[in-house]
């Protein structure tokens, strides 16, 4: 994935209820996305983590 420190992070839940994240550049694509959905939102930002998001 792209290393961009301008990128946005964002944290919602999905129609099923389940937390996704996605991972957009300053440019305004989305570079990254979960794959799954999560159950509670710690497991959710815990595998944006592994996949570069630093919380900032």
């Amino acid at each position: 994935m792209a290393s961009g420190a301008n990128d946005t992070w964002k944290f919602y839940t999905d129609a099923r209820g389940q937390w996704r994240w996605t991972r957009t550049a300053s440019n305004g694509r989305i570079v990254g996305a979960s794959t799954e959905g999560y159950q509670s939102k710690q497991h959710c930002v815990e595998n944006a983590i592994r996949n570069g998001y630093t919380g900032s």
